[in-house]
């Protein structure tokens, strides 16, 4: 068995759509970056590769100008990592993940997500589970600036 962890943050940006977890959420902005700018997925990736000892997504998936990841859906970017872990003959154990946003709630949203994530990377919904919190207004995310994302990956 091997864990890792990732981490993301994005701010937000008043011309795009808000994508978490690989779905859509509803809401009057979305976040800044590169790709699709999914905070959550990014995170996943980075604690998937992490444990593998497979460096992270900036590594594979470089954010330089007019690339062929720019603009790209974070789910190809994730089914790709879980490409890589079982050409190394890992498999997935489950995987825990945190999103803080102080808006919008993201609750409701949660079993769309991990439906849409179990789906993608080709695993059980009961091997993923994600949490949404809130900072209590304090820094960049009480703000509403930004979403930051943690995960931790356990693969076999």
């Amino acid at each position: 068995m091997r864990i890792g962890f990732g981490y993301d943050v994005h701010q937000f940006s008043p011309d795009r759509k808000l994508w978490l977890g690989g779905i859509e959420v509803p809401c009057e902005r979305g976040l800044q970056g590169h790709s699709d700018a999914d905070v959550a997925i990014h995170a996943l990736c980075d604690a998937l590769l992490g444990a593998a000892a497979l460096r992270d997504i900036g590594f594979h998936f470089p954010d330089t100008k007019g690339n062929e990841y720019e603009g790209i859906d974070s789910k190809i970017l994730l089914r790709r990592v879980m490409e890589m872990l079982r050409k190394e003959g890992y498999e997935l154990g489950n995987c825990d993940l945190t999103i803080c946003a102080q808006a919008p709630k993201l609750n409701p949203h949660i079993p769309a997500m991990q439906a849409c994530l179990a789906e993608v990377m080709d695993v059980n919904t009961n091997q993923i589970n994600i949490k949404a919190t809130t900072t209590e207004h304090l820094g960049f995310v009480g703000r509403e600036e930004g979403i930051a994302a943690y995960a931790v990956a356990l693969i076999n």
